[in-house]
């Protein structure tokens, strides 16, 4: 018989795989050192293959608050079994930024909640989850078809950033500067828009710590994808 996939049985599976170099370096960008073992994203990916979805063990190993495990469960959750309840909870819980800004922003934006939720958390009074909430919204213009998106919304929301950023708190002016790029790549009537944006912002000044990471320009980013002729190319999910 298989061997029956449990939360329990998964942490001790990354528990073996973490590497204290990669540990280091996901403490250093905020991940809490109790509660990661440092396991690359390339070594998570082979058991998301083989577990593919599970919306009940994406719970589970999300309830054990270790981020490695968090990561995970957002690589396996059914997104289109995951309850606001359930979404608001991740929302709360995430570990560190990596967690928010990428498996549970993904996982919402894959499922049937992604605007609401979205629309929701960018006015939570949390940093960390208003930072999730306009991570959602990028990974919502991402994947949804421009004929299925309320155009208007997104518009209003890129004059909100372009109103808001500078005064804004530093993860969510960072996540408002990844929605500016995410509008003028991946949502084709809005990319001029979304450009004129980005040129009243100007440069984003954002305090990433003891890292080498760096804001990335959204001029420079949505005319790269422009160049390449993939502006308005859909992504088939918001997760990676």
């Amino acid at each position: 018989m298989p061997t029956v996939e449990t939360a329990e049985r998964l942490l001790a599976e990354l528990r073996a795989l973490g590497k204290e170099s990669n540990r280091k370096t996901f403490i250093r960008h905020g991940a809490p050192a109790d509660a990661i073992y440092g396991v690359p994203i390339g070594d998570l990916k082979p058991i998301q293959k083989r577990i593919r979805r599970d919306y009940q063990l994406a719970l589970d190993l999300f309830a054990t608050g270790n981020a490695d495990a968090q990561y995970l469960a957002g690589l396996i959750a059914d997104a289109s079994q995951m309850t606001r309840t359930d979404l608001n909870r991740w929302a709360r819980e995430a570990a560190w930024s990596m967690i928010g800004n990428y498996s549970v922003a993904g996982t919402a934006a894959d499922s049937p909640h992604a605007l609401p939720l979205g629309l929701k958390w960018i006015d939570a009074k949390k940093e960390s989850v208003a930072a999730i909430g306009w991570s959602t919204l990028a990974g919502y213009v991402a994947v949804v078809p421009d004929d299925e998106i309320d155009i208007a919304t997104i518009a209003a929301l890129l004059e909100r950033v372009a109103a808001d950023i500078h005064g804004e708190r530093n993860a969510v002016k960072d996540a408002m500067n990844g929605f500016v790029i995410a509008v003028g790549c991946y949502v084709a009537p809005l990319k001029d828009t979304a450009l004129a944006t980005a040129k009243r912002i100007g440069k984003v000044e954002v305090d990433k710590g003891d890292t080498a990471c760096k804001v990335p320009d959204a001029i420079d980013y949505i005319r790269k994808v422009e160049k390449m002729g993939r502006t308005g190319k859909k992504r088939k999910t918001a997760r990676c």
